[in-house]
């Protein structure tokens, strides 16, 4: 499934520490031949300050060759000028663990009160930001991602919004909640990055502006794919905000294998936002395809059984190989069977149960558990024909009320957006409750 893999385009806008994950998973999987992923980790590894990991990596790689003493080299670089920025921030840090200052901190939100109040009560330096920042991104290279993630955090409240390091920052906490695997926190530094890019895209040039949000809409499918409330965040990103949208398409349509895969699993949405997926796909179609998006295209586009059948054989192993979607197999594999099962019976009235197994690739009989599972839970209105070997389908109109209701579910965020864009021709302000996002990665 190599033809399908995502590595490459994913290498171009994540940390080097988040895409040793992917290139962990990938290893477990054994995709690729082993020596070629430990190769590109140790070229990852020798862009951070892990120098512990890239022996135990190189001694893998070449057991012949003995560089233990050139990594004891640099490892002693490493742990010296880890000193020397610690000696730097030595007096804010044990002013941070002082009953007061911890006290302030709580109870100033004003970042600019508290920076003040450092200054003139405990005489810090001026600069001492700045000392803070660089020390925590060396923490943060050297794999100390719970000490970079709460040290960050108080740098960002210290900083003006406007200062350079302040969006490095966020992009810092972001990365180490992540890779501590605290998603509810990450979904929150998420959405606070989110906000600072968008409060900034107009003051910014376009280019760098796409490039935030390329950045962000990558880093986002970390949070996304483990939350509880993932799919419908997902969705609501890539599909609903015009400037996420736009991003994907424009520079990384890729990105359509996860929106296509939470649309498929996302029950309580699907049938009302898969008008607009399917839209979305046939526009894209010429520059970027994969068997889970043209499992879409055969099935609502072509209406193409035998295509969506081949297609979702070809889903599967796809997903397996993807780190953000391995432990999405099933359920994704239930759900599409199901898309495939509804608009089948649209079409027929009456459906040989054979036939069926064959669309859906089981055999006959876990075909008809399977729909007998369906009308038990209410899910299908339908009889089965023993005998015969068929399913007789039951006819049920859908109500207007539900029509209606169906029609206007994504009225309340396309008003939204349409209001914005008034505000912005009328060179209003913007309201505070709108979303936005960010900058350089950290």
């Amino acid at each position: 499934m190599s033809n399908f893999d995502l590595l490459s385009r994913f290498s171009q806008y994540l940390d080097p520490h988040l895409m040793l994950k992917l290139l962990e998973f990938v290893h477990s999987q054994k995709i690729f031949d082993e020596k070629q992923i430990l190769r590109g980790k140790l070229e990852l590894i020798k862009k951070t300050k892990m120098v512990d990991y890239a022996k135990n990596l190189h001694d893998k790689m070449y057991p012949s060759q003995d560089l233990t003493k050139s990594f004891q080299e640099e490892r002693e670089n490493v742990l010296e000028h880890l000193e020397i920025l610690e000696s730097r921030v030595e007096n804010i840090s044990k002013l941070m663990n002082l009953p007061e200052v911890i006290n302030q901190i709580e109870t100033v939100r004003d970042g600019s009160h508290l920076y003040e109040y450092l200054v003139t009560r405990h005489g810090i330096s001026e600069n001492i930001t700045e000392d803070m920042y660089n020390y925590a991104k060396y923490q943060f290279e050297c794999g100390n991602y719970e000490f970079t993630s709460q040290y960050l955090y108080f740098v960002s409240t210290l900083l003006p919004t406007n200062d350079k390091l302040y969006l490095n920052s966020l992009w810092g906490i972001l990365a180490s909640e992540i890779l501590l695997e605290n998603f509810d926190t990450a979904l929150e530094e998420l959405n606070r990055l989110r906000e600072y890019i968008d409060n900034n895209a107009s003051f910014w040039p376009a280019l760098q502006t796409l490039q935030q949000r390329t950045w962000f809409v990558h880093w986002s499918l970390f949070v996304f794919f483990k939350h509880r409330d993932g799919l419908d965040l997902v969705i609501d990103l890539l599909l609903y905000q015009p400037p996420y949208l736009n991003t994907v398409q424009t520079v990384c349509p890729h990105i359509l294998r996860y929106l296509t895969t939470a649309v498929i699993i996302n029950k309580s949405r699907r049938r009302s936002v898969l008008k607009d997926l399917v839209k979305v796909i046939q526009q894209e179609s010429y520059s970027y395809r994969d068997p889970i998006t043209e499992f879409i295209e055969c099935l609502y586009v072509n209406f193409d059984f035998d295509g969506a059948q081949h297609k979702l054989l070809e889903c599967e192993s796809v997903l397996c190989y993807d780190f953000f979607l391995s432990n999405l197999v099933n359920e994704f594999i239930e759900n599409a069977r199901l898309l495939i099962f509804e608009i089948f019976c649209r079409i027929h009235e009456c459906i040989s149960i054979n036939m069926l197994s064959q669309k859906l690739n089981m055999t006959p009989d876990a075909a008809e558990q399977w729909i007998v599972n369906l009308i038990r839970h209410a899910r299908l209105d339908a009889k089965i024909d023993s005998k015969l070997g068929h399913v007789v389908m039951g006819t049920k109109a859908v109500s207007p009320y539900q029509q209606v209701i169906e029609k206007t579910k994504n009225l309340n965020s396309r008003s939204h957006f349409l209001a914005l864009n008034i505000h912005k021709k009328l060179g209003l302000k913007i309201p505070e409750s709108s979303t936005q996002w960010g900058q350089d990665y950290y």
